[in-house]
């Protein structure tokens, strides 16, 4: 009994094997065979670069084999088809092969669903090379592969969709805030994405540059549009941090709309709900723009004394403030600035040096040496301006020849024994420099 038992166990595992070979990948039944040996065919053409040959062999694996069968069936597929694509003329016949692509990559995604995100980019990319004259298509597809892959998407998924968008808004298909809203949603994935390496971050840097041209150039985002679309909701709810950043960056894309009253409030918003070194400068930006010195000056020294900003930053917020407080008057503040500027370059070392020749230049000093000395001084500073930025070297030039018109005669000078080259300090208007004495 025993015996007959093992020898039943045997029969029904050899059953069992042959089931599971006639129904494995490549299918059962009397195609299965059929399947394999056009895959075989297609493939070997394939590998030959024989597109010619493999297409045939191809559409009988496609016909005979379920999807199964190969991954490659599906990318060798869209591959051949690309290429007859480009080799008919019927316009019909141009759609229908589109049509086979996208249900390559449909059936492909259902198949191997690991593989899913890159299919579904790859998907959008197909939709645009084939039918991105057809806006209401591409804005209805790429939004709904957007919508899934969010962060995932593929920077020129997110481009073509804002540009579709654009095209619809300008046919009178989509209102200006359907605009905006797609614009943030677009910017908010390619921020918001992970690259994997340094080829997907660039790509994302161009992705994030041409979402930003696009938007400008379809002047949607005007001053005008902004305020009628976001006045009201700034109105309704001015503590929501999400709402008020949105309509700074926003309002920040716009020409010429730095003066509203609506900018300004939300800037204030942004800074009372989140303070921070760049909500600062946001707001002395603002205020020097409008003429409020005091609060513009204020707001410029709580983003320089930030812990949150880095040196580089620091750098240039000294170089602007030496620059704005030169420009209203507080000559102290702007020397102090500019010195701090020059300590820590990063580039806006000649800047401040032309801002402290300036600031000798038209310093107020006395009826002796010192009217000379001043311009000795402004000098210094011009030739140092020239040698650290070639980039103001002209402006430093022409300042130089400016002063040097100042300059006494040899015998004015040894009237006060002083010769050329000799050293000189002077003072004034809270300023001190040891400078060169120069003569005609």
């Amino acid at each position: 009994m025993k015996k007959l038992t093992l020898i039943l166990f045997a029969v029904m595992a050899v059953f069992a094997g042959q089931k599971v070979a006639a129904q494995d990948k490549y299918g059962s039944g009397p195609n299965r065979e059929e399947c394999i040996k056009y895959l075989s065919y297609y493939s070997e053409y394939y590998k030959q670069k024989n597109y010619e040959s493999a297409l045939p062999n191809w559409r009988k694996a496609y016909s005979l084999c379920p999807p199964t069968a190969s991954q490659n069936m599906f990318v060798h597929g869209t591959t051949l088809m690309t290429r007859l694509y480009n080799q008919v003329k019927d316009e019909a016949h141009k759609s229908a092969i589109v049509d086979t692509i996208l249900t390559l990559q449909d059936q492909r995604m259902a198949t191997y669903p690991k593989n899913r995100v890159s299919i579904l980019n790859n998907k959008g990319q197909y939709m645009i090379n084939y039918r991105n004259a057809d806006a209401p298509y591409i804005y209805k597809n790429l939004n709904e592969i957007v919508d899934e892959l969010g962060t995932q998407s593929n920077g020129g998924l997110l481009v073509n969709l804002l540009q579709a968008t654009i095209t619809m808004y300008r046919e009178n298909q989509l209102t200006a805030d359907e605009v905006i809203a797609m614009y943030d949603k677009v910017t908010a994935n390619v921020e918001g994405a992970t690259p994997k390496n340094e080829a997907d971050a660039e790509d994302n840097a161009k992705a994030k540059s041409a979402i930003e041209s696009i938007f400008a150039d379809s002047k949607v985002a005007s001053c005008e549009n902004l305020i009628a679309i976001f006045g009201p909701r700034y109105e309704a709810d001015p503590d929501n941090l999400a709402l008020v950043s949105n309509i700074v960056k926003l309002m920040n894309t716009a020409d010429d709309c730095a003066s509203n009253d609506l900018y300004l409030n939300a800037v204030t918003s942004m800074y009372k709900l989140d303070p921070s070194y760049r909500s600062a400068f946001g707001l002395y930006r603002l205020n020097a723009a409008r003429g409020n010195v005091a609060d513009a000056a204020k707001y410029l020294e709580e983003a320089i004394a930030s812990p949150e900003s880095d040196e580089a930053t620091d750098a240039q917020y000294y170089y602007e403030m030496a620059a704005f407080c030169y420009k209203n008057g507080m000559r102290g503040k702007a020397a102090e600035a500019a010195r701090k500027a020059v300590d820590m370059d990063f580039g806006y070392a000649g800047k401040a040096y032309l801002i402290l020749g300036n600031l000798w230049a038209s310093a107020t000093c006395g009826e002796t040496v010192d009217k000379w000395a001043r311009y000795w001084a402004a000098a210094d500073y011009y030739q140092k301006a020239r040698s650290a930025d070639p980039s103001v070297a002209d402006e430093a030039a022409a300042s130089l020849g400016s002063v040097s018109r100042y300059y006494p005669e040899a015998s004015e000078a040894f009237m006060y024994d002083l010769t050329k080259g000799q050293s000189y300090t002077v003072s004034c208007n809270g300023m001190t420099a040891t400078t060169t004495v120069r003569v005609q």
